[in-house]
């Protein structure tokens, strides 16, 4: 292992993505959202993305020089076109248009179209709610999640995750999950080691459960609590596919296969103004003090440590220095 400061990784994913075909502003865009991934241990979301960032640039299943456009199809309605470029300048564009939006109306919609994966959203709702704004955010992902009791791939991973400003500029809680039992990055990861996975996280080819990594990537993941985790997907499916111009899950190759058409995926926000609510601020007081009132109890995203330097194994930190060359 080698410690590496936040800003050394920043700087380094940025050099990568930057000779790789990246213009400036999306290279400097990505590059924070991987080293806060890595600030916070969320490893599946950090540098190990990196590579398939750079092939896919190389391949053009991701444009990297491409400037998002942002719609504002009704006064709360904020539309941003990706141009089938990252997420995350896209994301940075729509922002203080939506923003702005549910400070006039109170609540507004950000919905953004034709993007590249957003590995991380609870990355964008925490920028919501850092702006004194409470964050629900849905995406879609490439197809692994099969009905309960079923074996037919139908939807990704389909993250969600939700944000609620403290009213200091921090945050009073957040959480961010996949609504499979688990992100497939896990089992991904644990394919890599040679480990086995637990029992209930994924299912075999054939539909039944399965310890087996390989197998598991050959099968479905299950949803999070059988048919509650599946009606959480497909509400996420839903929203983000429905709602932005991306494509259904079915449609998505796996996100980090090097070639290949473009992502194509959407990610769907809501933006509340707590303003609106006179006893907000007084209410998510006393709820997190009961929260928080047993030992070792705590409101999601509480007690969220970021680490600077970080910890990166050998081989992957040399990878990240040839990339950027």
């Amino acid at each position: 292992m080698v410690q590496v400061s936040l800003d050394k990784i920043q700087q380094t994913v940025q050099a990568a993505l930057l000779a790789h075909g990246a213009d400036g502003f999306p290279a400097a865009e990505v590059a924070r959202a991987v080293a806060e991934a890595e600030a916070i241990g969320n490893k599946i979301c950090g540098l190990y993305y990196v590579e398939s960032y750079c092939l896919q640039l190389k391949s053009g299943r991701v444009d990297g020089s491409v400037t998002p456009t942002v719609n504002k199809v009704r006064s709360a309605s904020i539309h941003v076109d990706a141009h089938f470029g990252f997420a995350q300048p896209a994301f940075a564009y729509g922002l203080p248009v939506a923003l702005d939006a549910a400070r006039q109306s109170g609540i507004a919609s950000l919905a953004v179209g034709h993007a590249h994966t957003c590995t991380s959203l609870g990355y964008f709702t925490e920028q919501i709610a850092r702006a004194g704004f409470i964050g629900l955010g849905f995406t879609n992902a490439s197809p692994i999640v099969a009905a309960p009791g079923g074996k037919t791939r139908v939807i990704g991973t389909n993250p969600i995750a939700f944000s609620v400003p403290d009213g200091a500029g921090g945050i009073a809680m957040q959480f961010d999950q996949s609504t499979s039992t688990v992100a497939l990055g896990k089992i991904t990861m644990a394919k890599a080691a040679g480990e086995s996975i637990p029992e209930g996280w994924a299912v075999d080819a054939q539909g039944n459960s399965t310890t087996d990594p390989a197998k598991a990537i050959e099968g479905s993941l299950v949803s999070m609590g059988g048919y509650k985790g599946w009606g959480f997907g497909l509400m996420a499916e839903i929203l983000a596919a429905g709602l932005t111009g991306g494509v259904l899950s079915r449609d998505v190759k796996p996100l980090k296969t090097p070639e290949g058409k473009p992502h194509d995926l959407g990610q769907y926000y809501i933006v509340i103004d707590p303003a609106n609510a006179p006893d907000f601020a007084d209410k998510l007081e006393i709820l997190s003090a009961e929260a928080s009132a047993d030992e070792g109890a705590r409101m999601p995203g509480q007690n969220k440590q970021r680490m600077d330097p970080v910890e990166v194994p050998d081989a992957l930190w040399d990878q990240m220095l040839a990339l950027a060359g």
